[in-house]
Formats: structure tokens, C-alpha cells, sequence
């Protein structure tokens, strides 16, 4: 008789199950790009709609016609840019020389770290010219604006990383200390970009729900959402991933490509009573293709799309969906 061989079941795409270490996380690979411009951006999660646009995919059955998606709105206020961070080339890799902050950073900015008590920026930048040629890195340190979406006070400070040579990114900082960055200064309609978020947090569940096991007969012996064994005597032990088990499921950070924008704005966008846990939204938002991982007023990082495709489809929104979801 010949050996039958059956696959693992369940996905072992993800492994380990952990819990995020941090709520919101930064994108550690960027695509190159030849001009000094900002790579990254960040938007608070508002909800989803629906969005009917012209499909402008050349080869797709719905070419030119009006068709209907789901879609996501982030709120999308200006990023504050609150220093300037140098790295420098060491034998454990790339090492941060220090943070040149601004002169008048931003008020609430105090929630979230201890700034220094006099800020010396021009002599900082002075210094740092001197010394450019050791340094391998450019980076903004940026604040998003919690009270303008989020509903917060307490705001989030990550760096961003940009494009071009070290010279290049030196000229872009310095012009852009104390200064804010726009949505439609790093990205456009209709550009595909990659979004990473922590999902929301389901706790501990079973490997029924963690895994996607079968759920076993009613004659079953013991326990009937539970899997069979654990494996043989020998070896008297689980390794870790070899078996499904009850976990963490949830709160983990996760990244999706290739999520196209759709429109870039500012304004009022609300739907009939308000968007379901989060508000009124009033100021700049984006819209994007499909789903986006995390619940509503979570921070999401953006990024230029690392594996975008080539085309670049036009997009022309026709109609966004703002009946009432209050239910």
C-alpha cells in the first residue's frame, strides 16, 4: 500500500503569535529614490465605505466603466517636524549621532518625551556640516497632531526616512525644520503604497479560531474544539509551531502592499450621524483601495509601494458612499 502524506493544517504564515511590543511601528526597508523626498507618512484610521470610480486598468473586463468598492478613510493631518536624526557607520552598523531638534518644537510634544531645555539648533547644524562627509544617514523626526484626528492629546514621534544622497537629504532637512509635510507632498492619486499597522486584539482564544482546526465530532472523546494529540511519547516534548495551540491571536503587527490611493483632500467628509467610534472628520484625508489592519483610530504607517507594479492607473472617483452607519 502506498504511503498517503497529508500537509500541516492550519496557515504557518505568521509564527510566533505575539503580542505587538509597540502599538505603532516603522517601516526598517525603504525603496530607493533619486530625489530627496520624504518616504514615509502616517494617518489615523476613520473607518471603511464604499467608493465608485472608473476602473482605469488597461486589459481589465471593466476598462472605463463605473465600478463599486470597498475602501478605507484615513485622517490624515500635517506631520510636524520636530528634529533632525544623523547616523554614522560603526562596526555594529549604522549608529544615531544624535537628535538636532527645533528651535519651537511642537507644544504637546512634551507628553511624549523630554526635550532638551535649550535647543542650540543652529550651532547643532553648524556642527553637523562639518562633519557630513562621516555621516551614512539622513532622517526627519517627526510628530503627528493627535487633536486633529484621533481624538488624543498625546502624539506619536517616529522618524522618516528620504530619498536621494546624503547631501541631498542634508538640504531637504534643514529646509524643513519646524516645518510641516502634507499628505500630497509625498503621495498622489492613484499611486500604490504599503501600509503597516498593529491588527486589533482578539486575546486568548482557541486553535479553532487561532488556526482554522476542524472542529471534531459530538462523539468525539473529551473535547470537541481541541486537536487530537500533541504527537507520540518519544521525545516527550511540543516544539514551538509544530502543533496549533491557544494563544495571543490579534495585536500584531502586520504589513499589506500594494494598496492604491484613490483621492487625496481636505475637507468635511462624514457620513449621516458621524463615523461609527471615531467622530466627525474635518481636515486632510486619504482614501484607500480594500481594507487596512488595525481598529478605528489607530495610527497607520505609509510607505512608497516596495513592490509596486509598474502601471500607473488614472483614477477618477465619481461617487464616496456617506449613508448612515449608525445601523
Amino acid at each position: 500500500m502506498s504511503r498517503t502524506h497529508k500537509p500541516v493544517s492550519g496557515s504557518r504564515g505568521f509564527w510566533p503569535k505575539k503580542r505587538a511590543k509597540r502599538i505603532y511601528n516603522r517601516f526598517s526597508y525603504h525603496p530607493p529614490a533619486r530625489n530627496a523626498v520624504p518616504l514615509d507618512f502616517a494617518g489615523y484610521k476613520v473607518g471603511m465605505t464604499q467608493v465608485a470610480f472608473v476602473d482605469g486598468r488597461k486589459g481589465s473586463p471593466t476598462m472605463g466603466q463605473e465600478i463599486v468598492q470597498p475602501a478605507t478613510v484615513l485622517n490624515c493631518p500635517s506631520l510636524s517636524v520636530a528634529g533632525i536624526v544623523l547616523y554614522g557607520n560603526a562596526y555594529q552598523g549604522s549608529v544615531s549621532s544624535g537628535v538636532i531638534w527645533s528651535e519651537k518644537p511642537p507644544k504637546d510634544l512634551e507628553r511624549k518625551t523630554r526635550l532638551p531645555k535649550k535647543h542650540e539648533t543652529r550651532k547643532g547644524i553648524q556642527e553637523a556640516e562639518k562633519g557630513i562627509e562621516d555621516v551614512s544617514d539622513v532622517r526627519l523626526l517627526v510628530s503627528t497632531g493627535p487633536r486633529e484626528g484621533g481624538g488624543k492629546k498625546r502624539p506619536e514621534l517616529f522618524e522618516v526616512a528620504l530619498g536621494g544622497d546624503v547631501k541631498q537629504k542634508w538640504e531637504y532637512v534643514k529646509q524643513k525644520l519646524g516645518k510641516e509635510i502634507k499628505a500630497d507632498e509625498v503621495f498622489k492619486e492613484g499611486e500604490f503604497v504599503d501600509v503597516r499597522a498593529v491588527t486589533k486584539g482578539k486575546g486568548f482564544q482557541g486553535p479553532v479560531k487561532r488556526f482554522g482546526v476542524k472542529v471534531r465530532i459530538r462523539k468525539a472523546k473529551k473535547k470537541r474544539r481541541h486537536i487530537g494529540n500533541l504527537g507520540p511519547r518519544q521525545w516527550a516534548r511540543v516544539r514551538p509551531g509544530d502543533k496549533p495551540m491557544p494563544g495571543q491571536l490579534g495585536f500584531q503587527t502586520r504589513t499589506e502592499y500594494n494598496k492604491r490611493i484613490l483621492k487625496i483632500a481636505s475637507g468635511k467628509l462624514n457620513p449621516a450621524g458621524g463615523w461609527v467610534n471615531y467622530g466627525e472628520l474635518d481636515g486632510s484625508y486619504m482614501i484607500v483601495h480594500g481594507s487596512i489592519p488595525g481598529p478605528r483610530k489607530r495610527l497607520v504607517m505609509l510607505r512608497k509601494g516596495a513592490r509596486a507594479p509598474d502601471r500607473k492607473d488614472a483614477v477618477e472617483v465619481k461617487h464616496i458612499a456617506l449613508e448612515s452607519q449608525q445601523g
